[in-house]
């Protein structure tokens, strides 16, 4: 590609390092971004790092290659007016992972700004869409669809306009400009045959017949512009299943007061056929959205130039918002990203004391989905020493424990075997498009249980051995690697590291 051989000619060849590593900025299904600073200019980055045996593994080698071609593609095609995308820098790998080097988003994601005021007022709701819609037709006409647009993936920059990110799940199609609707995609039944998206915003024709198109783009911003005035998107059920279900049966209601232009421009592109939605039979752009008396006020050329508005309830703190850099924050820091340099930005320490910010975010005794069930027995536990695990020290002790466990938590009890447990919470157990909630018991034996606590009824066990490891990627999602399976889990609670942690201990305690 023309881009690539240009990028190669001007920007130097850089490697891991080259830059100091930060705190955890996000993460994704095969990756994490961590803020990064270049040794040589001082300047702050956000860097992506995929770990190549993941992607190996998961077959992911095909969303990588096009996010790094969306990315160039539209670093390289940059229009002045919709400047609203994360630029690429440079890209470089190590025997590990591969490594891509982005804007960095000073203000967070549309998704924190939007809770943080609860809901938009309709002009900052106006305001923002207005931008989105510049950007995806920018982005259409170039030849690329997003599939995957929702306010996680939509960050903002120093000044509070929007930058679109995220680009793996994004399809690239060969001859721009187009008719929006068209699927001219070369990438044959493969691709089309597979689920990209997020289950609240997913398009119908991607739940029937797996074709995604441009139109596509434009029912996900009916979804956020919804979910921007009302505070939560329009689709919302307690499993994926559901929420799928609603979407194919157009299920959702507009609250009371709702804004009547702004349902109206809503109705427009959330419509079940995608070759109805507004826009997608527009051509070279998208004049008819643009044109909508939602955006009777709106300048699109100019956007960029103007200072976005502040929702009400974030006025008085909107200067506090931005997420600037500590400059404490790289002190004491090497170069590059190595696995003790790894551990030691997560917080992990198997082999040493708690750290300070370990014992700080562990769950607190009285929860109920306490880290150990000493926290409810009137024996107290041994004094604390390494970790988070207190095995009992002798037979008197465990029937101990064993007993104020029986009386206090039955449910759990029975169906473990009757092993005390040593700590249980939680955990989103993901496999393949689905995540279940299940509640992890580890336990004596060694004994990983997970039981759906719906029914109560147990599902399982991860297999526990010498040759187990728990892989934390960030402070909610971790994956245990077994010798037939690796399991995907996360933690909504934040505590992916003490259940590391914990589970080596275990792990040591028996095989070591």
């Amino acid at each position: 590609m023309d881009s690539e051989a240009n990028n190669q000619s001007t920007v130097p060849k850089k490697g891991p390092n080259d830059f100091i590593f930060g705190r955890v900025l996000g993460d994704g299904s095969f990756s994490t971004v961590y803020l990064a600073k270049d040794i040589q200019t001082g300047k702050e980055f956000a860097i992506k790092v995929c770990e190549k045996r993941h992607i190996m593994r998961e077959k992911k080698q095909q969303y990588v290659k096009r996010e790094k071609e969306v990315l160039m593609l539209l670093s390289d095609k940059v229009k002045t007016s919709a400047p609203f995308f994360v630029r690429l820098y440079c890209t470089f790998h190590d025997h590990s992972s591969l490594y891509f080097v982005l804007t960095r988003a000073t203000n967070g994601d549309l998704l924190t700004y939007l809770q943080k005021a609860e809901k938009f007022d309709e002009e900052v709701a106006q305001f923002y869409t207005a931008e989105l819609v510049h950007a995806v037709e920018h982005m259409h006409l170039l030849g690329v669809v997003h599939r995957d647009l929702k306010p996680e993936n939509i960050l903002l920059d120093t000044h509070r306009h929007i930058l679109i990110t995220d680009f793996g799940s994004a399809k690239i199609i060969p001859q721009p400009p187009f008719l929006p609707d068209a699927d001219n995609s070369s990438e044959g039944t493969a691709r089309r045959s597979s689920f990209v998206g997020t289950a609240q915003y997913v398009s119908p024709e991607i739940l029937t017949d797996k074709r995604s198109s441009p139109a596509s783009d434009l029912w996900a911003i009916g979804c956020v512009l919804y979910q921007m005035l009302e505070g939560n998107p329009p689709f919302q059920a307690r499993s994926e299943y559901a929420i799928f279900q609603k979407i194919l049966k157009l299920e959702f209601e507009y609250p009371a007061l709702f804004p009547s232009v702004a349902q109206d421009f809503i109705s427009k592109l959330l419509v079940i056929d995608s070759k109805e939605r507004l826009g997608a039979q527009d051509f070279g752009g998208y004049p008819s959205i643009k044109q909508h008396r939602f955006f009777q006020s709106i300048d699109f050329e100019t956007l960029y130039l103007k200072t976005p508005p502040c929702p009400s309830k974030c006025r008085d703190t909107v200067d506090l918002v931005s997420e600037a850099s500590d400059p404490s924050e790289f002190l004491n820091a090497e170069p590059g990203l190595s696995g003790q340099q790894l551990s030691k930005l997560l917080g992990l320490h198997l082999n040493d004391e708690p750290s300070d910010a370990s014992r700080k975010s562990a769950p607190e005794p009285s929860r109920e989905t306490s880290s150990s069930i000493s926290s409810t027995t009137s024996v107290p536990p041994p004094p604390a020493k390494k970790g988070l695990i207190h095995f009992p020290e002798n037979e008197q002790q465990l029937q101990a424990r064993l007993l104020q466990q029986q009386k206090t938590q039955p449910q759990w009890h029975n169906l473990v075997d009757k092993k005390l447990i040593l700590k249980q919470g939680l955990i989103d157990k993901r496999k393949g498009l689905f995540s279940r909630r299940r509640m992890f018991l580890l336990t004596l034996g060694p004994n990983l249980y997970y039981v759906d606590p719906s029914n109560m009824v147990l599902k399982g066990q991860v297999p526990f051995g010498l040759t187990l490891k728990a892989e934390p990627k960030n402070f909610k999602n971790f994956h245990i690697h077994t010798p037939g399976r690796t399991y995907y889990l996360e933690d909504s609670e934040g505590f992916a590291l003490e259940w590391c942690k914990a589970l080596e201990e275990v792990r040591k305690h028996y095989y070591d």
